[in-house]
């Protein structure tokens, strides 16, 4: 990955963020040839729009982009994919939480994902604001394109096999422990549940297990859903909801994504990293509706609809993690239509069995411009994931409250964890934005980062 950012560069054209006040001020201390300029171009200082403002020579001599709502994380983004090549500099002074945002946004915005399709590159350097933390906005970067790439991945380049040697460059790259239980194992070391999802594949399911740290040092558990391709199973999906299915791995992803921020800036915690990784498929040995698997933990779950997978793999991995006690544990998972068809694609539903640690992460979300929206663990529908035959059913009949009894199944693996987190994602971009390509996307793995910093510095 090349390099998006330099030291310094006498000739970097400055850029300046500003509102509709912030114009008028900087107008007033320009000649009457380049506000003629800017009001010809009808540049409006709104988000995503810029002015590239010549000098009289007809070279680029600075750049106006309009601010946006919120810390600035996004400010800058679009400029990283659009400007003439060169160098740049932000010729606002920036303190250190908005220069490490400000630099964040620019990084972002040079992805691309041309594993299959060339895309025309043309080299956009920005000075590192000089408050930046230079640290976290590489690992923030890294991270983030780590995560995008894997979801963009198609399902035939990114199965359980493909996801696992992946998460063991992330192991490698950090000097982490690396170990992986595949196929007829899982049943021999115990982890059914993982295995009656997979089994149906040719490619066999296994478990991703990742250890990083001090032994010494508090217990952070990450855990994905590594759904590598989900048809929905013998209730199969129609045509249009499995287009986009090669995410339903993203939760893995994110986990992975988290981890790789914690290790690359050297937090002090005791991480380890639970993906189950499995494809849905169809086949002769495929699981059906209304049988009943065992799980790690020793409970029952009936069957009520194979497309509800994903909380199913999870149970195993959660009860693994739960049997160390871990000081914190979260895990994440594109789980349900019901958290987005309440929240939509950008604000993932959040579930938290703390008071204190729900509101400490909340309140990171904000600050770091990736917001979660808490809801409830809402003890009166716990019944709702009961069968009648089994211990717990993973598809509650009448379709009510789907995202939080999804999470209250999720909560009967990670207990007596807390505080433990639950995140219900997208993992997705719809449209093209700035900073935030249209396709996979990483999405409240900063607030998670950021929440666990926090906890861990208290």
């Amino acid at each position: 990955m090349s390099d998006v950012f330099i030291d310094s560069d006498d000739k970097a054209v400055p850029i300046t963020a500003v509102d509709k006040r912030g114009l008028k001020a900087w107008l007033k201390d320009q000649d009457e040839r380049i506000a003629n300029w800017v009001a010809a171009t009808g540049f409006r200082p709104r988000a995503g729009r810029s002015c590239l403002v010549p000098d009289k020579h007809g070279e680029l001599a600075h750049v106006l982009v309009g601010k946006g709502e919120g810390n600035g994380l996004w400010d800058y983004a679009g400029l990283a994919s659009t400007l003439p090549q060169g160098s740049y500099r932000i010729a606002t002074k920036l303190n250190a939480e908005t220069a490490s945002l400000a630099a964040l946004g620019w990084g972002l915005g040079t992805y691309k994902f041309d594993r299959y399709k060339e895309a025309t590159k043309k080299e956009r350097k920005l000075i590192w604001p000089k408050a930046a933390d230079k640290t976290f906005v590489n690992a923030a970067r890294d991270a983030t394109f780590l995560v995008r790439t894997l979801i963009n991945t198609p399902a035939e380049d990114m199965g359980p096999e493909q996801l696992s040697a992946a998460a063991k460059e992330v192991a490698d790259a950090h000097g982490a422990e690396f170990a992986e239980i595949v196929g007829e194992d899982l049943l021999r070391q115990g982890y059914p549940a993982v295995h009656a999802i997979g089994r149906a594949s040719s490619r066999p399911p296994r478990l991703i297990d990742i250890r990083w740290g001090d032994e010494k040092d508090p217990k952070v558990t990450l855990v994905g859903k590594g759904v590598c391709f989900d048809t929905g199973g013998l209730d199969l999906k129609q045509a249009a909801g499995m287009l986009r299915m090669k995410k339903d791995m993203g939760g893995g992803a994110h986990a992975l994504g988290v981890a790789k921020m914690i290790m690359a800036t050297g937090l002090k915690a005791r991480v380890r990293v639970l993906v189950p990784a499995v494809e849905n498929s169809v086949s002769g040995n495929a699981l059906r509706p209304l049988d009943i698997i065992k799980t790690r933990k020793g409970l029952t779950v009936e069957i009520g609809n194979t497309d509800a997978e994903g909380r199913v793999i999870l149970s195993d991995a959660l009860a693994e993690g739960a049997s160390e006690s871990p000081d914190l544990m979260i895990d994440f998972a594109t789980l349900t239509g019901a958290a987005r068809v309440a929240l939509g694609p950008d604000l993932p539903a959040f579930f938290c069995n703390d008071e204190a640690f729900a509101a400490e992460f909340l309140a990171a979300g904000v600050d770091v411009g990736d917001p979660v929206w808490r809801m409830p663990l809402w003890p009166g529908y716990r019944t709702n994931v009961e069968s009648k035959t089994a211990d717990l059913t993973n598809a509650p009949e009448g379709g009510f409250a789907g995202a939080i009894t999804a999470a209250l199944f999720l909560e009967r693996f990670a207990a007596p964890v807390a505080p433990w987190v639950h995140l219900d994602i997208m993992a997705w971009n719809a449209s093209n934005r700035p900073g935030r390509p249209e396709g996979g996307d990483a999405i409240s793995m900063r607030a998670a980062y950021e929440a666990i910093k926090r906890r861990l510095a208290g």
